[in-house]
């Protein structure tokens, strides 16, 4: 493991199958009370389309400022990670799960929260269940839209089923999921479910670095309520 800047470590993570994950760490100067032992996981967006860690880097920042460790990492075949990336996000589950694992066992994290950003959330969803520690799960612009469930429609099922709480942060001109089939889908959502709607916005606005603040505050005032 080296460092980069003062509080952001590269490493690289082992996932299955022979896989090494590229991976950054986001510390902070000084980590509050018990925050230290919750780490969120970020989980970038569809790694088809250019999606890396480098977009999650700014609300990894913004988390770290707050507090937190916040990991980023690149799935299968983006950036230095190897392997190929799967059209449907199947693969790359697997990558979430040994991320989150190695918080476990390396950063000595006994909660963790997911966050998936994109087609990041229905392959952080599929991850929720698959790992103890995971005790919530964020989604930013969640693909739920009739074409996008063509390529994630099978991750939908994991995390509507998880009783873990979830967050659904999404921007009322989402132009893969509207509010209603946003609504629609939450209605059989199992346990503590949360959405927060951002008027007037867009999908790929959302992603970008000018919401990253927002992003942080909505996450770490769902972390308050775990």
């Amino acid at each position: 493991m080296s460092s980069g800047d003062s509080n952001r470590e590269f490493c690289t993570i082992e996932g299955g199958g022979g896989i090494n994950l590229d991976a950054r760490i986001y510390k902070p100067e000084a980590p509050g009370d018990g925050k230290g032992k919750l780490v969120i996981v970020l989980v970038h967006p569809y790694s088809v389309l250019g999606g890396c860690q480098g977009l999650m880097k700014g609300i990894a920042k913004g988390l770290a400022n707050r507090g937190f460790i916040a990991i980023t990492f690149d799935m299968r075949g983006v950036g230095k990670s190897t392997g190929r990336p799967s059209l449907t996000g199947s693969s790359e589950v697997n990558d979430v799960v040994s991320v989150c694992k190695w918080a476990s066992q390396n950063l000595s994290a006994d909660r963790i929260l997911l966050v998936g950003s994109s087609a990041g959330a229905p392959v952080a969803g599929s991850a929720v269940d698959k790992v103890e520690d995971v005790v919530g799960y964020v989604s930013i612009g969640y693909p739920f839209g009739l074409t996008a469930s063509i390529l994630f429609g099978r991750h939908h099922k994991a995390i509507l089923e998880s009783p873990k709480p979830k967050l659904f942060i999404m921007g009322t001109k989402d132009g893969f999921t509207s509010v209603k089939q946003l609504e629609n889908k939450l209605k059989t959502a199992k346990g503590r479910t949360v959405t927060h709607l951002i008027e007037g916005v867009s999908h790929f606005q959302m992603e970008g670095p000018s919401y990253d603040l927002q992003m942080v505050n909505l996450i770490v005032e769902f972390i308050t309520s775990l």
